[in-house]
């Protein structure tokens, strides 16, 4: 009888010990559906004058392993002329962010996106290894720049 409660005590404590190994071994390993395909931050100056010209600022990076060739471009609810409308192809890889500039002149307030499109061209990352995200190609960032 009294090996029973010594074989009962010795369980839990295997039990124990195995959950605090599962846990330790899910926190430890990583996920790499949490990884994020693009990142981006567009900064352009909130208010301007109409006689001012302007810079909008891309910094484009991301957390896969692979390269992608991107495609880069401004968008607005008003028309605007000139490099608003450059549009830039580039390879993009985890461990090489890359920055576009825009410099423009807007006569009154517009809201404008800055877009990103993973797109399938050869030619522009080194061995054509490009991968394309399975999930979305299309990313966008909306600012809106007052002019006074």
């Amino acid at each position: 009888m009294y090996s029973l409660p010594l074989l009962l005590r010795a369980s839990h404590a295997a039990l124990l010990l195995v959950f605090c190994l599962q846990l330790g071994t899910n926190t430890a390993q990583e996920d790499p559906a949490a990884r994020q395909s693009i990142i981006m931050d567009f900064q352009v100056p909130q208010v301007t004058r109409s006689t001012e010209e302007v810079t909008g600022k891309l910094v484009v990076q991301t957390e896969l392993r692979e390269c992608m060739a991107i495609k880069t471009y401004l968008v607005s609810s008003k028309p605007i002329d000139g490099p608003f409308n450059y549009r830039y192809t580039s390879c993009l890889c985890d461990d090489y962010p890359r920055t576009f500039y825009w410099d423009f002149q807007v006569n009154s307030t517009v809201r404008m996106a800055a877009v990103v499109d993973v797109v399938p061209q050869l030619g522009i990352c080194p061995n054509d290894e490009a991968v394309i995200p399975i999930k979305a190609n299309r990313f966008t960032l909306l600012k809106t720049l007052f002019v006074i």
